[in-house]
């Protein structure tokens, strides 16, 4: 083996004497070892011969070659420019932050799908839907890209008016399962990005519920948590207050010897929210269900919540009716028992209970509030609170359910405005066109508006609720007398409620699969199930089921339609147009909705913002998707509506501000696609 020949380093020196070892030794140990040590005195430095550093070397020599100009000026400027960047990006951040407008939350992203259990999916074959038919439905919403889902109540109940009758605020009613199920399905819901809103029904209780027995036998602790007062046993009326259900409020108790006030049925006594101990058990019983991970709560008639002391009689509508006659709640203006002072403090303190959940991360905790105030709009619009203190994220809109008192344009516009030019400035609206008390839209507006609406419902700006059968059309069934099961039917077969609650259309099956067991229904199903169901209709691109769903991808996936501008274009007797846009966002959409009897041709050349020439995206009409109109010239069927999205660099809304409405105003920048506050 050879040895490779050596390398010297350039920067090294020999001792130029030479010398053993051993002198160089002695003659390190001698003079301090001078011959190695490098001198930082003025002398050492002038002798210092390197010519540039080299791997190894001593701090000394380091620190001598890094004070140089060509070491130290290079090193400061990176120092400089990084902090520099890091600055700038610090700044970059605060300031993107500070004028980024606030992110949406869940229940403003998604509509509001209302399932009323008893009619939604039979798991076990008893005829009435359940906690476990609801989680074998659950991809339903996937497909449909909902993720907020309202349950009406499945407490422990009597069932007397289908479980707004609690009889146990912390128990599931067994006829929808066990705590157990519920739990299961709240699971499942949140590992599927769901959230679920629960009915709660704060105003009363079941007349069999813990608290009812006990004030009746006047237990010192719960005698005051009801409403009692003397009165007559054999003409029990302490006053005219008349109930929803109709006759009188009042019923007299045999166990204490006083009348109890029900504002719904006899069975369902009225809590008494001035006691601070009802209030306390009321905040109790939501800390229960929020720590069990509720997503929110749609709190039930709250105008009646409380009731003036004083129980005063009422005034007439019609001062000249014989007293004796009023028996119901239309023949009262409600002046004592609705809408009183205190109900606002009321609802902030059970937002406020609901805001210390909401802490958590993505576990914003939302509350809807009930409460028809028909004409008295601003009644309906002090639920959102005021710019201090937050009451409800939105009161429910119930004004759209009126659509079918008027097939028109102008009509269809007075509704939306109702709201929108009432609607708190920076509040977010709302829309619902059918629940579990009021009929099918598809019934009382017909089958051929059922897509115009929902087109209206997801373009319109806001959280559209959408109430379980109508992403498919689903009618009211036709009730025999004999079928009844609702209490106000049987009290006025006029006011059932049972037609809009027949069960769920899920296939041709039997039972339209809402029960595959058995042959058994709590109610009839309608009639036409095998051609309105949800299997039949997922495989028709055409079909109510699959526009739906479209609209509703379409509004989550563009800013100008959950987030930018809404502006009134034209109403006339059959037509109701309007548009969204985003500023800073190079494309819009322009909706053209005919709610007429009868074909129409629109005329908007006088919308300078508008191209001349316009593309359909979408017509509930198949047929007409992709069609060019011109702007002086888009015709439409009735019951037909077009999504119209155009490119255009000219916004609508700064020329006519007092057409156009935002609850959040956002633009767009393109360069770093961000939002930010304009």
């Amino acid at each position: 083996m050879e040895l490779g020949e050596c390398v010297r380093n350039p920067g090294y020196h020999d001792e130029e004497d030479g010398g053993s070892a051993a002198d160089t030794i002695n003659s390190v140990s001698g003079e301090k070892r001078e011959s190695t040590a490098v001198k930082l005195d003025a002398d050492a430095a002038e002798e210092y011969t390197q010519i540039k550093p080299y791997a190894g070397m001593p701090k000394e020599v380091l620190l001598l070659y890094s004070s140089q100009a060509r070491y130290r000026v290079p090193r400061e400027i990176l120092f400089w420019l990084t902090v520099a960047s890091t600055l700038a990006l610090v700044a970059l951040t605060i300031t993107v932050i500070a004028l980024s407008p606030r992110c949406l939350s869940w229940w403003q992203n998604s509509p509001v799908y209302q399932i009323y259990p008893r009619s939604f999916r039979d798991s076990d074959g008893d005829g009435v839907g359940d906690l476990k038919g609801i989680q074998e439905q659950l991809d339903h919403f996937q497909y449909l890209n909902i993720k907020s889902v309202w349950i009406s109540p499945f407490y422990r109940s009597p069932m007397k008016d289908f479980g707004y009758d609690v009889e146990d605020f912390r128990a599931i009613d067994p006829l929808f399962g066990t705590m157990q199920d519920f739990d299961e399905l709240l699971a499942e819901m949140h590992r599927l990005g769901l959230k679920l809103i629960m009915d709660f029904i704060p105003n009363h209780t079941s007349d069999r519920h813990r608290w009812f027995n006990l004030s009746r036998t006047r237990d010192p602790q719960y005698e005051d948590y009801y409403i009692w007062t003397d009165c007559n046993s054999t003409a029990p009326k302490p006053n005219n207050w008349v109930s929803v259900f109709g006759n009188s409020s009042w019923t007299y108790d045999e166990v204490r010897g006083q009348c109890y006030l029900h504002q719904f049925l006899k069975e369902q006594p009225d809590l008494n929210l001035r006691n601070p101990h009802v209030r306390k058990e009321i905040i109790d019983i939501i800390h229960f269900w929020l720590g069990k991970g509720v997503d929110g709560f749609r709190m039930d008639a709250v105008k009646h919540l409380l009731e003036a002391s004083h129980l005063r009689d009422e005034p007439q509508v019609d001062p000249n009716k014989p007293p004796e006659s009023v028996t119901s709640e239309w023949d009262l203006h409600h002046d004592y028992t609705t809408s009183q002072l205190g109900l606002h403090d009321l609802l902030r303190d059970w937002r406020a209970e609901m805001d210390i959940y909401s802490r958590e991360a993505d576990k914003y905790r939302f509350m809807v509030t009930e409460s028809y105030d028909y004409h008295e709009v601003d009644k309906t619009m002090m639920y959102y609170g005021t710019p201090l203190v937050k009451e409800s994220d939105f009161p429910f809109n119930f004004y759209l359910l009126d659509l079918p008192q008027n097939t028109s344009g102008l009509w269809v516009q007075h509704l939306v405005h109702l709201w929108m030019g009432n609607m708190p400035t920076g509040q977010w609206p709302n829309w619902v066109v059918g629940n579990h008390d009021k009929p099918r839209i598809a019934s009382s507006a017909g089958q051929t508006y059922i897509r115009v609406i929902n087109m209206l419902l997801l373009t319109l700006p806001g959280t559209p609720t959408t109430y379980y059968g109508e992403e498919i059309g689903m009618e009211n069934i036709n009730v025999t007398e004999s079928q009844i099961q609702d209490p106000a039917g049987k009290y006025n077969v006029s006011a059932s409620r049972d037609p809009q609650r027949s069960p769920m259309q899920w296939s041709d099956d039997i039972n339209a699969g809402f029960n595959n067991q058995t042959n058994t229904t709590w109610l009839p199903v309608h009639q036409n199930y095998r051609s309105i169901n949800v299997a039949a209709q997922k495989e028709d691109e055409g079909s109510v089921l699959a526009q739906y769903r479209f609209l509703n991808t379409l509004r989550q996936s563009e800013l100008p339609l959950h987030r930018g501008w809404f502006c009134y274009i034209h109403a006339d007797a059959s037509v109701f147009s309007y548009l969204r846009e985003l500023d800073g966002l190079d494309h819009a959409f322009l909706m053209v909705l005919n709610f007429g009897k009868d074909s129409a041709l629109t005329d908007l050349s006088f919308v300078h913002e508008l191209p001349d020439q316009l593309k359909v995206l979408m017509s509930t009409n198949q047929l007409n998707n992709g069609k060019l109109f011109q702007k002086s010239s888009i015709s439409t069927e009735a019951g037909e509506g077009l999504v119209i999205q155009y490119s255009t660099h000219t916004r609508f809304n700064p020329n006519h501000p007092g057409e156009c409405y935002i609850s959040e105003k956002a633009c767009y920048l393109r360069v770093m696609d961000i939002l930010y506050k304009c």
